[in-house]
């Protein structure tokens, strides 16, 4: 079980995360992103899944500049208020808070320094532009959606960037899968899974659309790729 921390922004301000830690530290960090949903009890449990597997780990609050502290549901009602806090967030403004935020845990003593940045859907596109923008030390993007519209920024790649898509996934198709391979392929630092039978959210253990033989096999790569890089 994790707890609150405030993060501090470059502009002043505040904003909360969560802290989820290992029982041995210093460790490697991880800083997580959410759906489209938020840091919600879902994505709380991911985090302290990784503690437990020797991570030092930390979910900001995405939406705070918008509406600070909601954590939704997996509703159609928690669906629509979501969507309308995505449309509302700043991609530059929050890639800017998303650099704080790796700061932040990067200077946390239970952190050895070593940060890397992994994502879902939304979060997914932002463990890319972070791998792109920031200095980490790895990353990882699970259906990241959009991405497709910032492969300009691709020859910016500085990490080893893991990316795991569905193969039946309305959001990001199976052509703009294809694109992202190719644009990313030159910097011999990416590399891309699809995996078969599942669709977007596959990775939601306890929610549709949970594969749980494909979420295992991510999952296990995952470890692998934040271990190999960061020395966890």
């Amino acid at each position: 079980m994790g707890q609150e921390i405030v993060v501090k922004a470059r502009d002043c301000k505040s904003f909360a995360a969560y802290l989820a830690l290992p029982s041995g530290t210093p460790a490697a960090g991880i800083v997580l992103l959410p759906e489209v949903f938020n840091t919600n009890p879902h994505i709380r449990s991911v985090c302290d899944g990784y503690a437990a597997d020797g991570f030092a780990v930390l979910a900001p609050d995405v939406y705070w500049r918008q509406e600070p502290g909601s954590y939704l549901a997996y509703t159609d009602e928690g669906r629509a208020k979501a969507q309308s806090l995505r449309a509302k967030l700043d991609t530059d403004q929050f890639s800017r808070d998303l650099k704080d935020t790796v700061a932040a845990l990067t200077a946390r003593p239970e952190c050895t320094g070593k940060v890397g940045v992994m994502g879902f859907c939304l979060g997914g596109k932002f463990a890319y532009l972070s791998s792109v923008r920031h200095k980490i030390g790895a990353a990882v993007s699970y259906y990241g959606v959009q991405i497709d519209q910032h492969l300009d920024e691709a020859g910016a790649l500085g990490c080893p960037l893991l990316l795991h898509f569905a193969d039946e996934d309305a959001h990001v198709p199976p052509a703009t899968v294809e694109l992202i391979r190719q644009r990313l392929a030159p910097s011999g630092k990416s590399e891309v899974h699809v995996y078969p039978g599942t669709v977007h959210g596959f990775n939601r253990y306890g929610y549709p659309p949970h594969h749980e033989a494909q979420a295992a096999i991510a999952r296990k790569r995952t470890v692998e790729h934040f271990r190999r890089h960061l020395g966890a």
